[in-house]
């Protein structure tokens, strides 16, 4: 049984800053690739960060590059996005996301495991 929870979720303007988190149990989370997506009503889910098993590989939208920034404690099972000068187009559910794969990936097909997701409002 994999658990995922993420947290941090909420209400922001423009230009805010918010922070998720997402605790993985139940899986050798060292082994797992973590990514972020989010979606919008009516939207297919959309990939926005991705990290490596050992954080030494990242991969971000290009709508999000510059803005957020993901990172992983391995210690923690624990993987956290920083969001930066949020946007009102940053609306979303957003969902944490764990895949077996070696590499980061941007199709939602390859995830295997997923939170149970945390909104972001950002109002302008």
């Amino acid at each position: 049984q994999v658990d995922m929870v993420e947290s941090g979720g909420g209400l922001g303007q423009t230009g805010d800053s918010l922070r998720l988190s997402c605790v993985v149990s139940g899986r050798t989370f060292r082994a797992t690739i973590m990514a972020w997506f989010r979606q919008t009503p009516g939207k297919e889910r959309e990939f926005v960060a991705g990290i490596s098993w050992n954080g030494g590989s990242t991969k971000y939208a290009d709508s999000v590059k510059g803005r957020f920034t993901i990172s992983r404690d391995n210690a923690k099972n624990t993987v956290t996005l920083q969001m930066n000068s949020l946007k009102p187009e940053d609306t979303a559910v957003y969902y944490c996301a764990a895949s077996p794969r070696g590499v980061v990936l941007t199709s939602r097909n390859v995830y295997d495991s997923w939170g149970q997701g945390t909104q972001v409002t950002v109002s302008s």
